[in-house]
């Protein structure tokens, strides 16, 4: 099996030891991204639906850097820290992906590095 590590500037670097993604034949297995600033790798200001945008351009730029896009997404993993905030989510993401979507999953959980909101994770296959 060979694995293509990806990588980019224009996504925070990983935080720790990980990848930013791995291709592995056409699949894009793309590691959870929060809100960092890639320039800076600090946590934007703002609220969740500014958390949920810059945590969607840098997954984005993951996609760009292995040669895909959002469209190439065939599942997500959405994670927040309050699920009150589901409906924001939802509104940001309509703005990055159309029909027919992605599967999906939303996971509630206590906290996320860096004391983000939201963290996205994603699959995505090129052919």
């Amino acid at each position: 099996m060979t694995r293509d590590i990806i990588q980019t500037d224009h996504a925070p670097a990983a935080i720790g030891p990980y990848s930013q993604a791995v291709r592995v034949g056409d699949t894009v297995y793309l590691s959870g991204q929060i809100p960092l600033d890639p320039a800076t790798g600090l946590l934007i200001e703002g609220d969740i639906a500014a958390q949920a945008r810059r945590a969607f351009d840098n997954l984005r730029a993951v996609c760009e850097a292995a040669g895909g896009s959002l469209d190439r997404i065939v599942r997500l993993g959405l994670y927040l820290t309050n699920l009150d905030h589901f409906a924001a989510v939802n509104a940001v993401m309509a703005d990055y992906f159309r029909a027919p979507y992605p599967a999906r999953s939303t996971v509630q959980v206590s906290a996320l590095p860096r004391n983000a909101q939201f963290e996205v994770d994603a699959v995505m296959v090129l052919d």
